[in-house]
């Protein structure tokens, strides 16, 4: 599981080290993507092939199913974790993520993602508000048991 948050930077060619732990779940390779929020998400091969495949499974008349596949697999790309351990962000994604020098790498369970730092801070004041929290996440009826 990708858990906790690191803050790297980039290399003269774009690319970034994951964290140790990271890298073992990865496994060698993933797949990088749009995020919904101005970030990158990056999945293992497993769960990318997952999405992948529900989301073939999607009415292709339906337009909302349509625009969602073209985000998702039109701004996807294949990784290759390099043997120091680093992945390659195509400068596409880095320019719509407006990922610069610094990168903040969040992890977010099955998958995780890339922010610019900036973007980041904002996303982490949204979510230290206690009281938008608790009115946000009540419907997951979240219990410990």
């Amino acid at each position: 599981m990708f858990l906790g948050q690191y803050r790297h930077s980039f290399d003269e060619k774009g690319r970034i080290t994951i964290p140790s732990r990271y890298r073992e779940i990865l496994k060698g390779e993933g797949y990088v993507v749009q995020g919904f929020d101005q970030n990158l998400m990056v999945f293992t091969v497993p769960v990318f092939e997952s999405l992948a495949r529900r989301l073939n499974q999607a009415n292709i008349t339906d337009s909302s199913s349509r625009l969602l596949k073209r985000l998702f697999f039109a701004h996807a790309n294949h990784v290759e974790v390099d043997k120091v351990g680093r992945i390659l962000i195509p400068q596409y994604l880095r320019e719509w993520a407006a990922l610069k020098e610094e990168i903040m790498v969040i992890g977010s369970g099955d998958y995780f993602e890339l922010w610019s730092p900036e973007l980041w801070e904002a996303q982490e004041a949204q979510l230290q508000n206690a009281d938008e929290n608790s009115q946000r996440f009540a419907a997951f009826q979240l219990t410990t048991q």
